[in-house]
């Protein structure tokens, strides 16, 4: 079973999730490489798996969009003919920019019948798969989870430590959101909301980088005017990250739109708090690790919801470590091994 990812490795710094998933597989005794047109063309592999296939639709200009999906589509056909299987794992449902509306309709379209089988990280996932792509209800699809990432991060810091290095109080209730900055996020409402939320004692930090236009100018505006207020809008790097989750009780992910979150999953692994909105699999996340770590809300996150998060993760006991066996690595990436064999029909 010879297996092309897109991505498998090279995403490492951003986003490990590939690259732990892959190299799990390899240790099982699944070959698998990393994407080129070059690999795509003269070597043969059973599966080709992408994730974030919808990404040439994030390039503001069009037609520029417009050719990397026939580009891709062109590659697709190309696999196929030569035997292999497209395997797809649905991170999104639809593009969170959604700068070309038409064009993104014609790309799920054009995707959805050239894929052979399919891959959600929840059962809330497939459930919403199917319901937004309805075609999916005749495609193999398969429950694997989102693993965890104990052991891929740096973890030896204490917090006192981190909080000096980052400038926090010893004594100050400390909310963090981290991750890149982007529109769907919810950022700056999430900075009114918790100007409204008066306690002189907490601290909101935001760690990551901007990718919204100007969002890092006016940022730095709004920190100027509550002192509470702290941010680092750079990459933020595997060593550093430990600092961010160290300092704080609680991380805070007010997300407008969510299936998935390796963010949660990544603050779960540090043994930190979470507070998420109750849609997509977040509900199923709280289920599996429970109640004292994940804690949802409906509808618009609120001053008195932070008020009410924080008395949560300060307060409510729980073990020293987020259960997180269900998101296994070896396990997740031997069910992915089946779910390729199920697809290619061996």
């Amino acid at each position: 079973m010879r297996v092309l990812g897109m991505p498998a490795f090279r995403n490492r710094d951003t986003n490990p999730y590939n690259w732990l998933l892959y190299t799990s597989m390899k240790k099982l005794g699944t070959p698998v490489e990393e994407f080129s047109l070059k690999k795509l063309l003269l070597n043969e592999h059973h599966i080709w798996h992408l994730h974030w296939p919808e990404m040439p639709l994030n390039n503001p200009n069009k037609i520029k969009a417009f050719l990397k999906i026939k580009a891709l589509f062109l590659q697709i056909d190309c696999a196929k003919m030569r035997g292999a299987k497209i395997v797809w794992t649905a991170h999104n449902l639809a593009n969170h920019e959604r700068l070309h509306l038409e064009l993104e309709t014609q790309f799920w379209r054009g995707f959805l019948r050239r894929i052979d089988g399919y891959i959600s990280l929840s059962q809330a996932g497939i459930e919403a798969a199917q319901k937004y792509h309805p075609e999916l209800k005749n495609i193999p699809g398969f429950v694997i989870p989102h693993n965890h990432y104990r052991d891929e991060y740096p973890d030896n810091v204490s917090r006192e430590k981190a909080r000096t290095e980052l400038g926090i109080p010893a004594t100050a209730k400390v909310l963090l959101f981290f991750g890149r900055i982007r529109a769907y996020k919810n950022v700056p409402q999430l900075l009114q909301v918790f100007q409204n939320f008066t306690d002189p004692n907490s601290v909101l930090y935001i760690a990551g980088k901007a990718e919204v236009p100007g969002l890092a100018e006016d940022l730095a505006k709004q920190a100027k005017l509550d002192s509470r207020l702290q941010f680092d809008l750079d990459f933020i790097s595997h060593e550093k990250a430990q600092l961010y989750f160290r300092a704080a009780d609680l991380v805070v992910l007010p997300y407008r739109e969510i299936l998935n979150s390796g963010t949660a999953l990544l603050s779960l692994s540090f043994n930190c708090p979470v507070l998420v909105p109750k849609r997509g699999a977040m509900g199923e996340l709280q289920n599996i690790v429970g109640s004292e770590w994940v804690r949802t809300y409906e509808d618009n996150i609120t001053p008195e919801e932070i008020a009410g998060a924080l008395e949560w993760a300060l307060n409510t006991p729980r073990a020293k470590q987020a259960p997180l066996e269900n998101f296994d690595l070896n396990k997740l990436a031997q069910q992915t091994i089946e779910a390729y064999n199920l697809i290619a029909g061996n």
